[in-house]
């Protein structure tokens, strides 16, 4: 039994493939990569410094030492593969039974999608798979095409290894309530927006708390949109979903009470977050809160380690502002957007959000899915 009527479902050779997936991350992740962080750290940095260098700031160098052994070069390759194999395995899950999730999706009533065949989406999206994801996220065959939104679905849970709220990978949507309850409480959203919602993972959690709220997500895949629609529609929820792009929307000033986005801002570029963060100030009324939610990372707090993984992320994994987007000072950006009261720091994660549950917003940073960097403010 799938955790909703829209989850691709696996056979029995699938689940398994799918598990020496996540088998093979989890060895390269708590096995291999704290080897290789132990060796920066006892070899290559004492190095640097004895010759007056600072390894953590010349990371871009030292990664290039490192690419120069066939052990590191090898754990490069694993890597890769690994995940190019998540993506390879559960598309041809979905392929097998792709037919009935278009059928499927047409049958399950509730909310609305509405997809454009002329958009084009930005080129910071559209230059590469991200994730290596084959298509990313615009890839549609049009018509009642779902394939992308399935095969994302499917594979999130793999991807973040269970670590998000397994298949349903909806802890970010619940964090983001949990900071709206924690430093907004007395607002009651009426019409609520997720900027680059994909299937609808968080955008369906905040619809959960909001019974009377009209709730919108949009993104720049047609094939995403309509499976989001329906996967909502399926856990009881009515979201109405739109092929935009956040830096420009067709919604009319003022009218929203919320608008968030969750893990979107590292796959932007320099010039689109600030404009997203000015559509968004626009969409809200007065009084009317902005949350953003992204990965805990900040680069000026970085280990050696963690910036030539975070080099990895950008170069082989296909996260091209994976880097650009830990240095910017987003709260800087949305006091420039026009927002007030703007706060940046870090909510730990939760699978519920609770307005009784004492506050963990906090400065204090932490390992991602144990923590969520959060910049809100207010029009």
């Amino acid at each position: 039994m799938t955790v909703h009527a829209m989850m691709p479902e696996a056979t029995h050779d699938e689940a398994a493939r799918f598990a020496h997936v996540v088998s093979l991350k989890n060895f390269l992740m708590r096995n291999l990569e704290p080897k290789w962080r132990g060796y920066v750290d006892e070899h290559l940095t004492p190095q640097f410094a004895a010759a007056g260098r600072d390894a953590a700031e010349e990371y871009r160098d030292l990664e290039r030492r490192l690419a120069k052994l066939g052990a590191y070069r090898t754990w490069q390759a694993l890597t890769v593969a690994a995940q190019e194999e998540m993506w390879r395995s559960v598309g041809q899950c979905v392929d097998r039974q792709l037919g009935d999730l278009d059928t499927r999706a047409k049958t399950i009533d509730g909310g609305s999608v509405r997809t454009d065949s002329e958009f084009v989406a930005p080129r910071y999206l559209s230059k590469v798979d991200i994730h290596l994801m084959p298509g990313g996220y615009a890839a549609d065959r049009g018509g009642d095409d779902v394939r992308q939104g399935a095969v994302f679905d499917k594979a999130a849970a793999l991807y973040h290894m269970g670590r998000n709220g397994g298949e349903l990978n909806d802890v970010r949507g619940h964090t983001i309530v949990q900071h709206l309850f924690e430093r907004y409480g007395n607002l009651q959203p009426k019409r609520i927006l997720d900027i680059g919602c994909t299937v609808g993972h968080s955008t369906t959690a905040i619809a959960s708390y909001f019974p009377d709220a009209e709730v919108h997500g949009i993104d720049v895949g047609g094939a995403l949109l309509r499976y989001a629609r329906a996967r909502s529609a399926s856990l009881g929820q009515k979201v109405h979903y739109s092929q935009q792009n956040g830096e420009q929307t067709d919604f009319p000033e003022g009218h929203f009470d919320l608008v968030v986005s969750s893990a979107v801002l590292h796959e932007t570029s320099f010039s689109a977050l600030p404009r997203i963060f000015k559509e968004a100030h626009r969409l809200l009324r007065p009084g009317g809160v902005m949350i953003n939610l992204e990965v805990p990372l900040r680069f000026d707090t970085h280990s050696t380690w963690s910036r030539i993984r975070g080099l990895f992320e950008a170069l082989h994994n296909n996260e091209p502002f994976w880097i650009g987007a830990q240095t910017l000072d987003v709260g800087a950006i949305a006091k420039s957007a026009g927002f007030a009261e703007v706060l940046a720091g870090y909510q730990n994660a939760t699978p519920k959000a609770d307005r009784a549950a004492a506050p963990t917003f906090t400065t204090k940073s932490g390992p991602v899915h144990v923590v969520w960097y959060m910049v809100s403010g207010v029009k």
